[in-house]
């Protein structure tokens, strides 16, 4: 077995979807990170609730890539059904564990990888007494012969253990008895097997937090004030939601346990994004958390917003699509939807993390965002991002009071001559004054329509004042360039190569950079983090001659909404579109750029 340097190995765990899988990786994961080395995990997970084959990638990396590594060095397989297909994945010199309480096919026994095996279903028949516990209590003794062969010390999963079920004193006890069982087996086959993979890194992941993101989108709208949660369930997106029914209590009840929120489950998107509206319009922080086919659903009452010119948030975790797609496979293909969704002429404001400290900044930053700019605001994440384990800096607290925008008080309008003109633009920067039921002002009132209207929101028909509605929608948009967040540049030795990237993609990119760089192709990195784009990408365009955006579309979403936005640039702008629905590899983007060079 040719051992990989020590603190960088990835580890798959072939099991199936419903066998207790999901606790045994977890405890495996959170493992790597209480020794202080950077890691992230991966879950390529069916769309049923049990039986079918299920994949976890668990990647520690010194350096702190936590993208999706391609080569697998160690193979657990723990799933009959895929004996045969996960067997080949491993790397030349890779290591397979496998459970021999029965023969490993003839078949399936290569050559060129070392077999660890780990008889986990004789173990637990042994000494698991209740039967309907030993067939996901036997993944427990995978993670306790990983362990040992990873150099990881039964105090620490021992810690994990009691840190995910401290309330549940006998399930902490079957299972810490079940990973002492494959750690003991471990050591009965010799230090010969103790490849010390790991090597612990004190204080390593100190000032590091792991989570996933639709966790920290959660946490960010709860402190960006959001009081009205309007959704319907749909993968990936419904764990933001179901965070935030289990965390807003403590932060929106008054001291007469009384609910200062609600959290509606609707009858469908269609309900839930109208309901947004109307929580909008009436001057909530407001909020929805769907996925490609809900957001096409929505798509009506998102113009209306648009038009009439509500605040609210719309988390989009994107997947595999069209239509039904592969609801748990991860993607970037609703960019154009959310950037340009409804009928008409639209553009929406999308805020894009890249990671889970980033998340939940643009998670409150959104409602402010809305607020400021009265508009549906969408914050764009992907299944990757929102649904896997990953580290990231700790989450950075608001630092500044919540921006209402121009919403005006009943004193607002008697200072200004008890005057109030709902879509006048009187600041040239195409953003009009506000306001919400309740203000008692005779001149705050005004009649919300989707239909054609006049700055003193009356109907009209009127080609010139249509005319100057949408020049002025329009116009809002662009002062939302300079407010929203900007790109990030990382520059290096580029000799006129640069690299663009967002959301989920940022990770690979980074080290594909990196990769290249030992190739002698040196190039600069540029993340965007908003649409609209502002004057930092422009710059970017202009000074590199070859520019590769990476994307996980089929057909190069963000890079036609650049070439649109700048025309004079569109030739050096090649799409890298990778869309397969796993995780994007840093090796995928190299491949797809370098080729064999």
């Amino acid at each position: 077995m040719d051992t990989p340097p020590v603190n960088d190995v990835n580890i798959c765990v072939a099991t199936a979807n419903g066998s207790g899988s999901a606790s045994s990786n977890q405890i495996l994961y959170k493992s790597v990170f209480k020794m202080g080395i950077p890691c992230s995990g991966k879950n390529l997970f069916p769309s049923n609730i049990q039986g079918l084959p299920t994949w976890y990638f668990i990647r520690a990396s010194e350096k702190g890539y936590l993208g999706r590594k391609d080569a697998i060095d160690v193979m657990v397989l723990f799933n009959d059904d895929t004996l045969a297909a996960d067997v080949k994945k491993v790397r030349a010199g890779g290591l397979i564990l496998y459970d021999d309480s029965r023969p490993l096919p003839p078949a399936l026994v290569r050559k060129d990888v070392s077999y660890i095996g780990v008889p986990a279903e004789n173990l637990v028949k042994e000494h698991i007494k209740a039967p309907q516990l030993r067939a996901k209590q036997r993944n427990m003794v995978y993670v306790g012969a990983v362990g040992k062969l990873f150099g990881i010390p039964m105090g620490i999963m021992q810690e994990v253990l009691e840190d995910t079920f401290g309330n549940k004193p006998a399930v902490i006890e079957s299972n810490l008895q079940c990973i002492e069982l494959g750690y003991k087996h471990i050591e009965k086959l010799g230090t010969a097997q103790d490849v010390g993979f790991l090597k612990a890194v004190p204080n390593g992941n100190k000032h590091k937090i792991m989570t996933e993101g639709n966790t920290a989108c959660a946490v960010g709208a709860i402190f960006g004030g959001a009081t009205v949660v309007t959704w319907y369930p749909i993968t990936p997106s419904s764990s933001l939601v179901e965070e935030m029914i289990e965390r807003i209590p403590a932060f929106r009840r008054d001291e007469h346990g009384k609910n200062r929120y609600a959290i509606v489950q609707a009858e469908d998107e269609l309900a839930a994004v109208s309901m947004l509206v109307g929580a909008g319009f009436a001057g909530a922080r407001a909020m929805t958390s769907t996925a490609g086919p809900g957001l096409s659903l929505m798509q009506e009452s998102i113009g209306l917003a648009y038009f009439v010119e509500v605040p609210g948030v719309i988390f989009v975790i994107q997947r595999g699509g069209p239509s039904t797609g592969l609801p748990t496979r991860t993607q970037q293909s609703d960019i154009t939807l959310m950037h340009q969704g409804s009928h008409g002429d639209t553009r929406h404001i999308v805020l894009i993390p890249h990671d889970n400290s980033s998340a939940f900044d643009m998670a409150w930053q959104a409602f402010d965002v809305a607020d400021r700019f009265q508009t549906p605001v969408f914050v764009m994440m992907d299944l990757d991002l929102g649904m896997n384990m990953s580290l990231s800096a700790p989450f950075a607290m608001p630092d500044r009071p919540f921006d209402r925008g121009k919403l005006l008080s009943e004193a607002d309008i008697k200072a200004q001559g008890d005057k109030f003109s709902r879509y006048l633009d009187l600041d040239g920067d195409g953003i009009p004054q506000r306001t919400i039921p309740g203000n008692l002002h005779p001149a705050a009132a005004y009649f919300a329509r989707g239909s054609g209207h006049d700055e003193q929101a009356r109907y009209s028909e009127d080609h010139i004042v249509y005319r100057k509605l949408l020049e002025r929608l329009r116009r809002k948009y662009e002062t939302a360039r300079e407010y929203v967040p900007k790109p990030i540049v990382y520059n290096g030795a580029s000799t006129g190569m640069g690299l663009m990237s967002f959301g989920s993609s940022y990770e690979p990119t980074r080290e594909a950079r990196d990769i290249m760089a030992t190739r002698g192709k040196a190039a600069d990195h540029l993340l965007l983090r908003a649409l609209p784009v502002n004057g930092d990408v422009r710059d970017f365009l202009a000074s590199h001659k070859e520019i590769y955006l990476i994307e996980q579309n089929r057909d190069g979403q963000m890079t036609q909404i650049l070439r649109d936005e700048f025309p004079e640039y569109a030739a050096r702008i090649k799409p890298v579109c990778l869309f397969d629905g796993m995780p994007l590899a840093a090796g995928d983007i190299v491949e797809s750029i370098l080729g064999g060079n």
